[in-house]
């Protein structure tokens, strides 16, 4: 057991001062005002120091594992080590729940990345599953990011569903011309940043993918109907227009990720849709592509989720910089990266938020300078995985 004293507690309705946290077990057990909970010897006290207490992060979209895995293009890691050094840190970003985004993609003529062959990530999902079935840290999910042209992996994608090794599906297409790179100098100077080649070989690119075979709509609705069947979460990719969100929706879809502008972010909030935005968007200023600026839907109610994308520190960063910049409210703040992606997922009846009776999964957040937030302690299913001290002189 474990009482949390002497911090400001976040909760979905607002930041309460002067109240402590008794953790029983896996579960939050109560949450009273200082001092009137009767403890005994059994209770180790843990004091916030005037910090922040919050429901641990639940990312819903990082690809991160692909760089730890794979830090250099020819460079391929031992993939345990991988996992097991990356919950290591994400823990230390207050990330409590990861949906590690791994693509089933068919190939790329530039930017080549092996950790994306399909043999590499059949090991990856597997190794994803076995660390969570023993000894871990945090909660590993798997999130499958189909691409529409890789219809060779269709058996494998529901193969992997089956077995239910797969807990969120999105489906992709990043032919140039639309979606993420709906504008083609967008594409083509995203191209030159990875390789060198000329414009005529751009060129070429271009029309092989927009040429190239995709699964068909009728293909893309049964693998969401499968994912359904399987009670798994279906999201959409790069919504450019009204007309994509309706079809995505009709086949299921509950989540949009990546909306490329606040219209399209609005349309699918009006719809009903979960909206995400990658929270690097929010420290950069705006879209690496020259899309949606996340800070200023979240201002305009249009997107309602942050994941860190390629960034874990993000996450924990972007809520204090949307509160200290945007001047938005830090309780609304937190619930972008707490029990909005757990209700996108149906894992806020467990996770999520601070209320009697969820379980424990918890984060201590200090501010070692005026406007660096860091995270002195992690709690997952009741357990004390983290503390650090941060020391003077």
């Amino acid at each position: 057991m474990y009482l949390i004293t002497g911090g400001r507690i976040i909760t979905e309705e607002a930041v309460l001062d002067g109240y402590d946290l008794l953790i029983d077990g896996n579960q939050i057990s109560r949450i009273a005002s200082r001092g009137e909970l009767e403890l005994d010897g059994g209770v180790e006290v843990i004091n916030a120091e005037g910090g922040y207490v919050s429901p641990g992060f639940i990312d819903l979209h990082s690809d991160y594992i692909e760089h730890m895995a794979a830090p250099r293009p020819t460079s391929l890691m031992d993939f345990n080590l991988s996992i097991r050094e990356t919950e290591k840190e994400l823990i230390t970003h207050g990330i409590t729940t990861m949906y590690h985004s791994l693509s089933l993609f068919k190939g790329s003529e530039y930017a080549y990345k092996p950790i994306r062959e399909p043999e590499n990530v059949k090991r990856l999902i597997d190794i994803i599953d076995r660390t969570h079935r023993s000894k871990h840290l945090v909660r590993h999910r798997f999130h499958a990011r189909f691409e529409i042209d890789n219809v060779e992996e269709i058996a494998n994608l529901k193969s992997f569903m089956a077995e239910k090794k797969v807990h969120l599906v999105s489906f992709m297409d990043h032919t140039p011309g639309q979606g993420q790179y709906r504008c083609l100098e967008v594409f083509r100077a995203t191209v030159k940043g990875y390789d060198n080649l000329d414009d005529e070989e751009i060129e070429r690119i271009i029309d092989r993918h927009q040429r190239k075979e995709k699964l068909t709509i009728d293909g893309i609705r049964e693998l969401a109907q499968f994912a359904r069947e399987h009670q798994i979460a279906v999201a959409s990719h790069d919504d450019d227009s009204i007309d994509k969100l309706e079809l995505v929706q009709s086949f299921g879809a509950v989540i949009s990720e990546f909306p490329i502008t606040l219209e399209i972010a609005m349309k699918a909030k009006e719809k009903g849709m979960h909206t995400v935005a990658g929270a690097p968007n929010v420290l950069l200023g705006g879209s690496h592509s020259g899309n949606l600026s996340a800070a200023e839907a979240i201002r305009k109610g249009s997107i309602d989720i942050l994941c860190s994308d390629y960034y874990p520190a993000a996450m924990l960063h972007a809520v204090f910089e949307l509160h200290r910049n945007h001047g938005m409210d830090l309780a609304e703040m937190f619930k972008l990266v707490t029990v909005n992606p757990a209700k996108a997922v149906k894992l806020d009846h467990e996770i999520g938020s601070i209320r009697e009776g969820k379980k424990a999964d918890l984060l201590i957040i200090e501010k070692i300078e005026p406007d660096f937030p860091v995270v002195t302690s992690v709690f997952v299913d009741g357990r004390l995985i983290q503390k650090t001290n941060y020391r003077v002189g």
